[in-house]
């Protein structure tokens, strides 16, 4: 038996991406034990994940915080990792390839780096939409891929009944109208608008519900939506994916809820302005569609209800 390290720091958006191809590495090393360097906002949440025998804790601390640096290497490095996959493929985690095992080919360390396609630099790579990026780079490493590209992120979901008895949910559609204040660009303002629409064609049939993050609570009062906490506090990870989960459509701004909902099976739309496209970050899925316009503040609530009309009515 031997030890085989994952590597996946990422945001919300990418931990439920790389369900599939966490799934396949597992699957492909079934007498082994598989490890998982992340970072604290998903440490507990991968402990849950099947596919995965033990999480480590990577704090991302300065590189020039060399105390750190050399604990974290010295905690790695006792574990005597027979592979590594590095499914995060940022310059940090190359930093790290270079300390570890800085003469590593795709036999021991498999990244977009060592396996390149022949003739094609990182740039042009990275072009490609991401769920192909990560097909690609493992098998090149001699893994059999049939999950990578068709993540499934319900091993996140928890038993939110009790939170569901409390708002009386049935029926309902999950809007996630927020994005982080760095981002405004993916934000797309006529959330509002869109709830009058919805709530003059259904009626009670479905109640209009949003979710906060942490940070997101004062913000949510500025949306005629009912929204849903846990005792005062933004549902966490799990409880958030089961809420989806649950739900009977989705729409969302280009954020991480986006990405769990598409990767869940859950139905919805996100929306895209031109920050990127829905083929590169490999959002759309068989009930999970993306619409694209140059300028978000010109996509009007009337075209959002028009597809979303498509799905539930």
């Amino acid at each position: 038996m031997s030890n085989i390290l994952i590597i996946k720091h990422g945001s919300l958006g990418d931990i439920a991406q790389a369900s599939g191809a966490i799934q396949d590495i597992s699957e492909n090393h079934k007498e082994d034990e598989i490890h998982l360097l992340t970072t604290k906002p998903y440490f507990d949440l991968f402990k849950k994940n099947p596919h995965i025998s033990n999480v480590i804790l990577d704090k991302r601390l300065s590189r020039l915080n060399l105390i750190y640096l050399y604990s974290l290497m010295k905690n790695i490095k006792k574990y005597n990792f027979f592979k590594v996959y590095d499914l995060q493929n940022s310059s940090r985690t190359t930093f790290y390839k270079k300390i570890l095992f800085p003469k590593a080919t795709k036999e021991k360390w498999s990244s977009t780096e060592t396996t390149l396609p022949e003739g094609t630099n990182k740039k042009d790579f990275d072009k490609d939409s991401v769920l192909s990026r990560f097909d690609y780079q493992l098998k090149s490493s001699g893994v059999n891929t049939i999950h990578t590209l068709s993540p499934n992120f319900s091993w996140s979901t928890c038993d939110i009944s009790q939170i569901k008895n409390y708002y009386q949910l049935d029926k309902y559609i999950i809007l996630f109208p927020f994005c982080s204040t760095h981002l405004t660009s993916k934000k797309w303002p006529y959330y509002n608008e869109l709830i009058s629409m919805i709530n003059k064609k259904s009626g009670i049939k479905f109640k209009l519900v949003i979710a906060p993050g942490p940070d997101e609570i004062e913000e949510a009062s500025n949306i005629d939506a009912l929204c849903i906490l846990d005792n005062g506090k933004a549902l966490d990870i799990s409880q958030l994916a089961a809420l989806i989960k649950d739900s009977s459509f989705v729409v969302a701004n280009d954020t991480g809820p986006a990405h769990m909902t598409a990767h869940l099976g859950s139905k919805g739309i996100a929306l895209f302005g031109s920050h990127t496209t829905p083929f590169k970050v490999s959002i759309e899925r068989e009930n999970f569609k993306a619409i694209q316009t140059p300028e978000l503040s010109k996509l009007s609530a009337e075209k959002v209800f028009e597809r979303l009309s498509e799905f539930i009515y």
